[in-house]
């Protein structure tokens, strides 16, 4: 069996990532948040641990010995991470070199999952893996210094980008945007939605597939991990609404500037998958599928 380390066992993407490994009986999953965890089962063993601490960190590599350590932890809302810098560049690179370097160590893999939020959203086509990064706020720059981190310490590593993940939540765990479209509209609520920013949104299981496909991939490096429909915020809350028949009228589209968004956000970030297709059989949901399957 292959020791699989999945940091970030409790949140939203990790907990799928954990799900989907610990049901293979290849895979001897161990998970770790710095709480204690949300759904205890059989399938899994899970240690407590703050990956802010180097020493905690070695300590956890040691005592698991695992081939392959997934990082699915970031403080990822980008207006807190604005207003708490100091936190933000703890978890989002200080921790990940630290997990770079006991990988290393280790002689472990380590898949590290990061963001669309590393472009600017300037670009006029969908981004490939070479495009030169630029983020335009605090959260892309620490999860791009991350990034950057896994490369220059990691002889073994992929860096996994992905964007809007939705998908069914677990209680007590964050929901996401199209979650709170479908919430807001049941309960007959108007909810706005920014008109004018793109991105390709992630079913969150076509995640942790795509994950599974690069525990022992030989290549390194970074791989778009998204669906493949490019559409507005708005443009998916509609489909929800459509697939849901829920009541669109409700939705209130707005532009970004009408939004007043704190700190700014890419206006395009959709990214290409056209790598991961071919080198690793990526095959995602379609939008209409994945929240078809969410609300299922």
């Amino acid at each position: 069996m292959k020791n699989i380390l999945i940091i970030g066992a409790n949140g939203f993407t990790g907990r799928r990532i954990v799900n989907e490994l610990a049901a293979n009986q290849a895979y001897n999953v161990i998970g770790c948040s710095l709480s204690n965890d949300i759904a205890p089962n059989q399938q899994h063993r899970f240690i407590r641990t703050d990956i802010r601490d180097a020493t905690a960190v070695k300590s956890l590599l040691e005592e698991v010995r695992p081939h392959v350590v997934i990082n699915t932890a970031a403080l990822s809302v980008p207006d807190y991470c604005e207003n708490h810098r100091e936190e933000a560049r703890a978890i989002n690179v200080t921790a990940v070199e630290q997990l770079a370097r006991a990988c290393e160590q280790q002689g472990s893999r380590f898949i590290h999952l990061s963001t669309d939020f590393v472009f600017d959203g300037h670009a006029d086509r969908l981004y490939v893996e070479s495009d030169k990064p630029h983020p335009i706020n605090f959260y892309g720059v620490t999860k791009l210094e991350g990034e950057q981190q896994v490369a220059e310490k990691c002889s073994n590593y992929a860096i996994v980008r992905v964007v809007v993940v939705y998908g069914k939540a677990l209680p007590g765990q964050h929901g996401n945007i199209l979650q709170l479209v479908a919430n807001k509209l049941r309960a007959g609520e108007t909810i706005r939605v920014v008109s004018d920013q793109w991105r390709t949104p992630t079913f969150v299981g076509d995640v942790a597939r795509g994950v599974e496909q690069l525990l022992f991939h030989p290549g390194n490096g970074i791989y778009h991990l998204c669906g493949s429909d490019c559409l507005t915020i708005a443009e998916m809350a509609y489909r929800v609404a459509d697939i849901l028949q829920l009541d669109a009228s409700l939705i209130r589209p707005v532009t970004t500037e009408e939004m007043q968004e704190a700190i700014p956000r890419p206006r395009f970030s959709g990214l290409s998958i056209a790598k991961a297709q071919q080198e690793i059989m990526y095959k995602p949901h379609t939008l209409d599928e994945g929240i078809k399957e969410m609300f299922s």
